[in-house]
Formats: structure tokens, sequence, C-alpha cells
């Protein structure tokens, strides 16, 4: 590789094809994800506490999956048949839960069973999508390139501009107050994951090329034929989406082992590279750095996914929503995220790449993101300190909470994807990238658990801390996400002196 290589500025036009495609796919998944919740606890009744586990299950398998998507594409089918498949399950099952919503007064049983079919779905379908799409982006350039950084913040750019765009659209159309309008948020979900899935179907092979101009994420060379043959696709997608399904409804409705199952996965696959005989000392030293700040982002992502579930009941009760002349829907607080991405995203790009020889190491901007989450929770457990029983506060707490948590978020998540990228073998470049989202799973599990002891007028206990008021609720994350962020401060030079790279 050349330094004139490296020292490029501009980027390939496949960015903007996986922009798109992400894009669209995030307007579907956060777009449903705000008013699922609302869904739950307004249309199918289910109380506070169910709905916040059956949330926390539900978001850790969406995570999870890739695990066997990340196989899969490596070994069989190749990244772009992947992502185009992974689309179509997840449409599918925007359009169940469409039905669902619409017979929920009718017909409740068969709309509870469309109910867990749809997530199921969802689940199935992201398993295949979402590691695939992002190991993608950083092929695209040299390696050393020191875009990949900013790429990533750029891709993540995409991903919020759906993240915007989704609550802000299906809240408008869904979020009305007439929970026989939650089937229209669930439609448009579905149609935007169907024009993510024909965008890359047009432009993915003309655009998403490496540095050598091959076509990326095509079928692997030694793929077994029957594996490619379009029944066994289709046979094998409905076996893998009952399973899922039936994994839902294990979890929320008989035993919840979710938790175990994360912890055996996490096991096998350190076993499964790990004993790989064929990396070097160096290869498993970087390796071993994914694996300690994947821990680390579960404490982030556990406080962070509270937006989806005890957030939206603050945001439901205990915000005042009503302008005079129009009432906030609940849903449009979950766009706020998105919309500081979409702000602050070229800032922080811009900023890292500035400051040159200066730049903060991965480990410790991952800490950083962890020290603002927790100044966003320390905001807005001010804004609620000694308010009464029913009294609403005003939205700058939960708007100021929001943009501090996306400031932490762009110090953590681009920079933990960028951060696989550079430190994982190519042979297990999905694989690793899945184990990013392992500990996305099971910081959504958590973040779950955490909703479900939201203290609504009750006293709930969290490991012998007693939480009586939201004050001492907002609190509990103050504390997780400042002790991590201080022990990842400490541990940042062994880190980096792992990971043997260059500054």
């Amino acid at each position: 590789m050349t330094e004139q290589a490296i020292k490029q500025t501009g980027h390939p036009k496949g960015l903007w094809v996986l922009f798109g495609t992400e894009m669209w796919e995030r307007f579907n998944y956060y777009g449903m994800r705000a008013i699922l919740v609302l869904f739950m606890t307004k249309a199918l009744l289910f109380d506070k506490v169910f709905a916040s586990n059956l949330y926390g299950s539900y978001t850790s398998l969406v995570y999870l999956t890739p695990l066997i998507g990340g196989f899969v594409a490596d070994k069989y089918w190749g990244n772009q048949r992947s992502i185009i498949v992974g689309g179509l399950v997840m449409a599918l099952g925007e359009f169940v839960l469409f039905f669902c919503a619409s017979l929920y007064q009718s017909s409740p049983d068969i709309s509870t069973l469309l109910f867990f079919t749809g997530l199921g779905l969802m689940i199935a379908g992201n398993g295949f999508f979402k590691p695939n799409i992002s190991s993608l982006v950083g092929q695209m350039y040299p390696k050393g390139d020191r875009r990949i950084d900013s790429a990533y913040t750029i891709f993540y750019m995409g991903i919020n501009v759906g993240g915007m765009l989704g609550p802000f659209l299906c809240g408008l159309v869904g979020d009305t107050g007439n929970p026989m309008d939650f089937k229209w948020a669930f439609l448009l979900a579905g149609m935007g994951m169907v024009l993510s899935v024909i965008i890359q179907l047009l432009f993915h092979k003309k655009y998403v090329l490496d540095p050598d101009k091959n076509i990326l994420g095509l079928t692997p060379t030694n793929s077994p034929k029957a594996w490619l043959n379009p029944l066994f696709i289709v046979f094998g997608l409905a076996a893998f989406s009952a399973l899922t399904i039936g994994l839902l409804y294990l979890d929320v409705k008989v035993v919840p082992y979710l938790t175990y199952l994360l912890i055996a996965a996490t096991i096998f696959i350190a076993f499964i590279i790990f004993s790989d005989k064929a990396l070097t000392s160096i290869e498993k030293q970087r390796i071993g750095v994914i694996f300690i700040t994947a821990f680390f982002v579960i404490f982030f992502w556990s406080a962070f996914e509270q937006a989806g579930a005890s957030l939206t009941f603050f945001a439901e009760e205990q915000t005042q929503r009503n302008l005079g002349f129009f009432t906030v829907p609940t849903s449009w607080f979950q766009s706020l995220n998105s919309v500081f991405v979409v702000v602050f995203a070229p800032i922080f790009a811009w900023l890292w790449l500035k400051l040159g020889k200066y730049e903060p190491s991965s480990p410790t901007k991952m800490a950083i993101g962890l020290f603002l989450l927790a100044l966003g929770y320390l905001w807005i457990a001010f804004g609620v300190n000694n308010v009464g029983t029913g009294v609403k506060v005003s939205m700058i707490w939960l708007i100021g909470m929001y943009a501090l948590h996306t400031w932490g978020e762009l110090s953590l998540s681009p920079i933990g994807l960028s951060l696989v990228n550079k430190l994982a073998p190519f042979k297990y470049a999905s694989l690793l990238m899945a184990v990013w989202f392992l500990a996305n799973a099971a910081a959504n599990k958590l973040a779950g658990v955490l909703s479900a002891l939201y203290p609504d007028g009750k006293t709930t206990n969290f490991i012998g801390y007693q939480m009586s008021n939201n004050y001492d609720f907002f609190m509990l994350f103050v504390v997780m996400a400042g002790v991590a962020s201080l022990i990842l401060f400490l541990l940042s030079k062994k880190l980096q002196s792992m990971m043997h790279l260059e500054k």
C-alpha cells in the first residue's frame, strides 16, 4: 500500500450505497421500536414490567442472531445475499405486525400469535442483515487508511438519518392517541425495509468494491452448491425464523434462559477463535482487546437503551408534552438521539482527524463515551429531584439528556465498529463484528431487566439499591456508567499496547 493511498481524503461511492441501505433498514427498526412498548401497553394491554422484559428479550435477540448470520455469510452465502434475504424477512415481519395491530380488538388470540411471529421474523432477518453490512464498510479501504474512522462515522450518520425519520414518521401516523392507528406505523416501517433491499439490489455490484475494484460480499469460493439452492435458502430461513419465534416466546413466557445463553455463546466463540493455532500471539492480543472493550459497552448500551423502554414511559406520563397548540407524540423523543447524531457526527469525524497525533486511543474515546452517558443521567436526575408524584417536568430534561447521550455514543459506537475492523483477522471479520453485537445483546437484555425496575409509584430494588422515585432510578445509571468509565480509563494504556497499531 502506498503512502498516497493512505492519505486519500475522498470516500468511495460504495459507502453511500451502504449508507442508503442501512438508513432505510434503521428507519424500519427504530420506527417500529419507537412505538413498541406503547403498542404493548396501550393496545395489547401488557403491564409495564412484562412489556419491559419482552422489549429487553426482543432487542437482545436482535443483536444475538448476527452470530448465526455472520457465520453463514462468511462460509456459505456471502455478505450481499445475506443482506438481501435478511431484509426481506424483516419486511415480512413488519407486515405481520401490521395485521397483528389490525386484529388486536376483534381477535386477541390471533393478534398475540401474530405479535410473537412478527417480532421473531424481525429477529431472524436482522441476524443476516446487521453484521454483514457493517463489516463491508471497512473492506472498501486499504489496511491502515486513516479514513476508516470517518467512514464509519459517516455510515453511522446513515443509521441515524433513518433513526431520526423512523420514529418521527411512524409516530406521526401511529402514535396518535388512538391505539387502532399503531398498525400504520408497522406498515410504514415495512415499506422502508423494502426500499433498503431495493437499493442493495440495484447498486451493490456496481459500487461496493474493494481497493482493487473487486466486488465485495459475493458468494465465498468454496461454498457448497446446496446452500445456494433457492428452495434450501427459503426452507432454512423459515426454520430459523420458527426458532427465533420460539426462543422469544420461551424467554418471556416459560423460562428466562437468555442470560445463560449469552454467556454460553461468548465462551463458545472465544474458544473457537482462541483455539485457532493459525493465529499469532499479536492477533490474539488484538482479539482480546475486542472482547474486553465489548464487555464495557454492555454498561453503556444497557443504560442508553432505556430510550425504548423506561424513558418512553417517562416521556409518556411524566413529561409536559402539551405545547398549547400541539401535543408532542411520545415516540418523537426517540428521534432526538438521531437528530443530534446527524448534527454532531461531522463535528466528531472532523475532530478526530484534526487532533492528529494527539487523537485519543479508541479505548480512551470509549471511556469518554461512558462518562458522557453518566453525565446525561445526572442531568435528568437533577431535573426530577424533589418533584412531586404526578407532576410533569419540562421537555428540556429529556432533550438535554439525549444530547449528552449522543455525544457519548459518537465517542463509543462508531469507534467500536472501526476498532473491530482494525483488529479482526480477515477470516474472522464478520464473526468478530457479531461479537460486538453480542455485547449489545447482553446490554439490551439487561436494559429490559432494569426498565422493569422503573419505580412507577412503587419501590424497586437492584442488588440492594432501593429506588422509590425517578431520581433514585436515574442515579443507578449515573453510578453504573461512571464506574465503568473510570475503570476503562485506567485500562486504556494497556489496551492500546495490546492493539499493536502505529499511531
